[in-house]
């Protein structure tokens, strides 16, 4: 008697059924998506989301459901240059995977790769560090409506940039995170922070092991107040030791925002 049925588990195993034996094994994801229309990577209910949109796409596929870990969350809005995802299935024998799911996939998410790896990676807690990249243009510009801030108001970059030596002196981002949010520990290491010009932008890059909940956003949201001599670096240096983040709540719309990459 054969079998036709494929079968997912959420951990890496052999079994044998009516003969047959299946070899579960992990698979990456690297892959990269426009968040505009979605809210965020992480599945919910009543609501579209990165992850959930690739896991229906490998049921059209397989005509199985398959769990998709992610390298972390992504808010509503957010872009990815480069996500990465790992999922558990019996071994895929289709070479064409990665251009049926593409065929599959709206145009705004992208499969790069899917190759197998060890047992013991996983996307989030393997990743050493991730790098945020915040874009803001400076006049009205069409082509980057949903991907960039809109910022005509001249920002002392000097200044900003001095903020961001003094925020690499800290490891609480308390007063960045989220309110809500479900963090154990409010530590992070940052290895780098920077805003340069390119062309008729300013870009906002960020480097560390890991982040907290809008923790990018509200760094340069409290960064552009600094820029605007709204706040000064004093300022700013209370706020961060405050840990605390009603101390100072602006943050920066979502859609300047990407993942820019995730390190392993």
């Amino acid at each position: 008697m054969q079998t036709n049925q494929k079968y997912f588990t959420s951990t890496p195993c052999s079994s044998i059924a009516l003969g047959i034996i299946f070899e579960v094994l992990k698979y990456r994801l690297k892959l990269s998506y426009n968040g505009t229309a979605y809210h965020g990577w992480q599945k919910q209910d009543n609501a579209i989301s990165i992850q959930s949109t690739i896991e229906q796409a490998f049921t059209k596929i397989n005509g199985s459901v398959v769990d998709i870990v992610g390298c972390g969350r992504t808010d509503t809005g957010v872009h990815a240059r480069r996500y990465c995802a790992h999922f558990n299935s019996d071994e895929l024998q289709d070479s064409e995977l990665v251009y049926k799911l593409n065929s599959i996939l709206p145009s705004d998410i992208a499969i790069e790769s899917c190759q197998s790896v060890d047992e013991s990676f996983h996307a989030r807690f393997s990743a050493v560090s991730r790098v945020y990249q915040y874009f803001i243009h400076t006049s009205k510009n069409p082509f980057l409506v949903n991907q960039s801030f809109c910022l005509t108001k001249k920002l002392d970059l000097d200044a900003m940039n001095q903020a961001c030596t003094l925020l690499m002196t800290y490891s609480d981002f308390a007063s960045f995170c989220k309110k809500g949010a479900d963090n154990k520990t409010t530590l992070c290491e940052i290895m780098g922070a920077t805003w340069h010009h390119e062309n008729d932008q300013i870009i906002f890059t960020i480097k560390a092991d890991r982040f907290l909940r809008n923790m990018v956003r509200a760094i340069v949201g409290a960064m552009v107040d600094i820029g605007l001599k709204k706040i000064t670096l004093d300022d700013f240096r209370l706020i961060i030791e405050a840990r605390n983040n009603q101390f100072h709540g602006t943050a920066v719309p979502a859609h300047g925002l990407f993942l820019w990459e995730v390190n392993y």
